[in-house]
């Protein structure tokens, strides 16, 4: 995936950060690190959100030869306020949304995530980092505490970028057929 601006707000706080411990300047760097790590949840999680909204978008789009009707029902019944139901945040799989594709699909793309440990860390990474996001616009964003660094936040955002990427090839390129299955060999 090319740079986004989760890239640029990581590197340019990075950047200070980095100045900050080297200056000892410990208690601004922690100050700064704990902002900066919950700004970067609330902006992956609502980078990722309307990434998956437009691959969606774009997948029913093509499917649907370009009818204005068919997109306009899926975004406005299917997407509009609809992202979060989407997932079982806590269950850090995406099973629930992979079967809103139907059986098939849905089979499909868990046998793929199943034998590819490293997209089972992006579908992991990208569920956490939902659920964090939940629990920060819930839970008192301010007081919040989350245990991990901000460079541990997006680390968890560079590994998730390949669950979009899976998503995207999946309903973009593949558009959203599952290839046949291999013959049998006796």
């Amino acid at each position: 995936m090319a740079q986004t601006i989760i890239d640029k707000l990581y590197s340019d706080n990075a950047s200070v950060l980095e100045y900050l411990l080297h200056s000892k300047e410990i208690s601004m760097y922690s100050d700064l690190d704990d902002k900066l790590k919950k700004v970067l949840v609330m902006s992956a999680a609502s980078f990722f959100e309307t990434e998956l909204r437009s691959i969606i978008e774009a997948f029913v789009l093509q499917e649907a030869n370009a009818n204005a009707a068919v997109v306009a029902l899926v975004k406005n019944k299917a997407l509009e306020r609809q992202f979060h139901t989407f997932f079982s945040w806590k269950e850090r799989n995406a099973n629930a949304f992979f079967s809103t594709f139907g059986e098939v699909f849905s089979s499909h793309c868990r046998a793929q995530v199943k034998a590819d440990k490293t997209l089972n860390d992006a579908v992991s990474a990208f569920l956490e980092l939902g659920e964090t996001r939940n629990q920060l616009a819930h839970l008192n964003f301010g007081a919040f505490p989350i245990a991990k660094t901000s460079a541990e936040i997006y680390s968890l955002y560079k590994m998730a970028e390949q669950f979009l990427d899976f998503i995207r090839r999946k309903l973009i390129d593949e558009r959203g057929a599952v290839p046949p299955a291999a013959p049998v060999v006796p």
